[in-house]
């Protein structure tokens, strides 16, 4: 019988991107839990030190938009978890272009230079843990989120080509693609939408978020933090170049 396997990341180095609220802080928490030193990061200062202080990890604030921001980053970590993001909704034809390309440098360009940086520490160490906090909409699109889904589908591929080159040096690359997760993004996006149909937040989640998954609730970030852990174990050492959905059914159509 093969025994359970805990997750025991002492001696490590992770670092997770957007950490200071939603997704980011429950993995830079759970990470913590399992021993590692977390770096966490976010462009909210205060927010990034809150986190660090409350899991006795190292904050920094960092703007992801910022072409050299990167270089700032300690390169000697063991796990990154690429998952700073947000969302503009706007059809096509009326999509600000800096907006379109702003999210894109925070939510594509930004996660191949975080890799890029770390990939050299893990090749010498032989071993190494990327996830990438990917979503349904890298898997699926919807009408109105442009930039978001293109950036979605573009962190999809570049996970893949780091699992094929990371392979060889004990280094796994995976998307983790959740669907509406209970975060201030969420929470936002559900108010907004309140006040755009004229109902309430309630019907909000029940008749448009939760309308093409099975599951009718939203996903805490704790279940999506337990998912990240897990990818660190020596369990899911064979797991790599894949996109694991969390989604409750949804793209089970």
């Amino acid at each position: 019988m093969t025994s359970i396997v805990q997750l025991d990341l002492s001696g490590r180095t992770a670092l997770v991107t957007g950490a200071g609220s939603g997704i980011g802080r429950a993995c830079a928490t759970r990470l913590a839990a399992a021993g590692a030193h977390v770096l966490v990061l976010d462009r909210d200062g205060d927010a990034a030190r809150a986190t660090a202080g409350a899991i006795g990890g190292t904050a920094l604030e960092v703007d992801l938009s910022e072409a050299d921001a990167v270089e700032a980053v300690p390169a000697a970590v063991d796990v990154v978890v690429n998952n700073a993001g947000l969302q503009y909704v706007s059809p096509i034809e009326d999509f600000p272009a800096d907006r379109y390309a702003y999210i894109q440098r925070v939510m594509v360009t930004a996660p191949f230079l975080m890799i890029r940086r770390a990939l050299p520490h893990m090749y010498a160490a032989g071993w190494g843990r990327i996830v990438n906090i990917s979503s349904v909409h890298g898997l699926r699109a919807s009408p109105f989120k442009a930039a978001y889904v293109t950036a979605k589908h573009g962190l999809e591929g570049l996970s893949k080509v780091t699992a094929l080159e990371g392979a060889p040096h004990g280094v796994t690359a995976n998307c983790v693609c959740p669907a509406y997760v209970r975060t201030p993004l969420v929470e936002a996006q559900i108010a907004d939408q309140a006040r755009a149909h004229g109902i309430p937040a309630d019907e909000v989640v029940e008749k448009i978020m939760l309308e093409r998954a099975a599951i009718k609730r939203l996903i805490e970030p704790e279940e999506v933090a337990e998912l990240v852990a897990y990818l660190c174990t020596p369990a899911a050492s064979f797991i790599t170049g894949t996109s694991i959905a969390m989604d409750g059914g949804w793209t089970a159509h």
